[in-house]
């Protein structure tokens, strides 16, 4: 065998020889598809797929019983978004920045603030160039009702 062939046999059973089988390509979710989106975020609660007041998609969603917004940035003619902001926000409930600031303190995922009008309001933003995969943002989503969930707790109450 020369050694041209030997190489070629080993490349060819290189995978083989560890177990791994040949991967497919997965399809990535990027910001191109806001139904995606919105079908992975029904996957924890109510999710509707609307139009912002400047044509881009946007989608409210409920996890728990907290309201949501997802916005979508960086979009061209209302397409072709590059991320997300999952947001919340409270009305009329009294929070110091003090409390905020121990938030954002101890916490890696979830960016809160006090809005104009003094009230509590969390964010997450999610980078959607060059896509990701279903079970990456299905992961993000689910990172998304835990930072609600010990926002509300740790914070709200």
């Amino acid at each position: 065998m020369t050694m041209r062939a030997r190489l070629a046999a080993l490349c060819l059973s290189t995978p083989l020889a560890f177990g791994a089988p040949m991967a497919q390509a997965e399809t990535l979710i990027d910001g191109s598809d806001p139904e995606a989106i919105r079908a992975i975020a029904s996957g924890y609660g109510s999710a509707t797929l609307e139009t912002d007041s400047e044509g881009d998609p946007q989608i409210v969603g409920r996890i728990d019983g907290t309201q949501y917004i997802v916005l979508f940035y960086g979009c061209t003619n209302g397409a072709n978004c590059n991320s997300i902001q999952l947001t919340a926000g409270w009305s009329g409930v009294a929070v110091s920045l003090s409390q905020i600031n121990g938030w954002n303190s101890g916490m890696r995922f979830g960016k809160a603030y006090l809005d104009e009008d003094g009230d509590p309001t969390i964010e997450m933003n999610v980078n959607l160039d060059f896509g990701v995969s279903r079970d990456n943002l299905d992961d993000t989503f689910d990172f998304w009702r835990l930072v609600l969930s010990q926002f509300e707790e740790e914070v709200l109450d």
